[in-house]
């Protein structure tokens, strides 16, 4: 097998709050977007005025993406400070409404929420996409499809939308649950080729649904942009270690489907609908699901799951030098997520004469100093 890098970006959207209430700036946030455009050349807009989006470089060293998103986080934290506004990293906002933001400007985005109506303006979440490169366009679907049965068990790892709308949602990860209102979201249907995958793309173009396959927003999907598979199922992180144990962790899967043919070969519509399963549980348990096994025909504890993983994408992080990264996930285990320190954070503040919105505001300054420390 040839010496291919595989190499990997990593996109981080994250939430502006108002630095006193916590909840939806008061205030137009277009200074601060113009600022940190001047300043931060990675920056991004997202489809609501209270989002921001920063990349990594394209890179084989992960201690080299570490070191980029540390610095964007420190950089738009300043940049908040100065504005007078928090950035945090989550898959909802905890308190914010919904009702109250702004669409970014912009033909793309007008289209959008055109298109989408209401669901689009209830878009308010925030996701990590990691891009893992694929030197053959032709290998891509496919790898996809074989792909399908991980991406629970990394999204389960990302948790960190366990509230919505100022509430406690009694899920560690509610974002898909909002994210879900819009079409062509979720796990991929399996489409088998790369030439079933652009007859799709063709008859959806030819009928109007879509303008391009940019315009499939499902969890794991050919980018049009780059070439790569881009993987988006997972919660936006808190904690930086966290997207580097996600992105770790599928850059090694990619390699291992890759040199492993019948690793998750023959995948049927069972296979699919197990997945779908296994991501309602990771949603609504976090790293404390039990995750299906369709061979073993039984559900496997979390910890049982991950440890079974890390064993069969050993000899890829090996040569991929990320073997510290991927043992990593044992602190998510130990630790927990960023959905159960949220939790936790607002269970702690909560009682007495605290109310439900000043242990929420405990938890949205949680976020904000997590993600600026890295």
């Amino acid at each position: 097998m040839s010496a291919h890098p595989y190499r990997f970006g990593i996109e981080e959207e994250y939430f502006l709050a108002d630095a006193e209430t916590r909840g939806t700036p008061r205030r137009s946030v277009k200074p601060f977007h113009q600022a940190a455009g001047e300043r931060l050349p990675e920056i991004g807009r997202e489809l609501l005025q209270c989002q921001v989006e920063v990349c990594t470089p394209p890179s084989t060293a992960f201690a080299e993406a570490r070191e980029a998103l540390l610095r964007q986080r420190r950089q738009l934290a300043e940049l908040g400070r100065e504005h007078g506004l928090l950035v945090f990293a989550a898959g909802t906002h905890p308190i914010a409404d919904w009702a109250r933001q702004l669409p970014t400007k912009g033909d793309r985005y007008r289209g959008i929420l055109r298109d989408v109506g209401l669901a689009g303006r209830r878009s308010l979440i925030c996701g990590m996409h990691v891009h893992v490169e694929v030197s053959d366009p032709d290998r891509r679907v496919a790898l996809m499809d074989r792909l399908l049965p991980f991406q629970p068990l990394l999204f389960a790892l990302s948790a960190s939308s366990p509230f919505w709308q100022g509430k406690p949602t009694g899920l560690a990860a509610y974002r898909l649950s909002a994210f879900g209102e819009l079409p062509r979201t979720g796990l991929p249907d399996l489409m088998g080729d790369a030439g079933a995958y652009e007859r799709y793309v063709r008859i959806m173009t030819n009928a109007g649904s879509i303008q391009d396959a940019s315009f499939l927003w499902w969890s794991l999907r050919p980018s049009i942009k780059f070439p790569t598979l881009e993987l988006r199922i997972a919660d936006s992180c808190t904690r930086l270690s966290d997207a580097i144990v996600v992105a770790a962790l599928f850059r090694c899967l990619v390699r291992l489907v890759e040199r492993r043919p019948d690793i998750n070969a023959g995948l049927t519509g069972v296979s699919r609908a197990i997945a779908a399963e296994n991501l309602w549980r990771a949603q609504r348990s976090g790293i404390e699901a039990e995750l299906i096994d369709e061979s073993a025909e039984q559900a496997f504890a979390f910890p049982a799951a991950l440890d079974t993983l890390l064993s069969l994408i050993a000899e890829d992080a090996e040569a991929l030098g990320c073997t510290a990264e991927i043992a990593d996930a044992h602190r998510i285990l130990r630790e927990g997520t960023s959905a159960d320190r949220q939790i936790a954070a607002f269970e702690a503040t909560r009682g007495g004469d605290t109310s439900n919105r000043q242990a929420l505001d405990a938890v949205v300054d949680w976020l904000a100093e997590t993600t600026r420390d890295g």
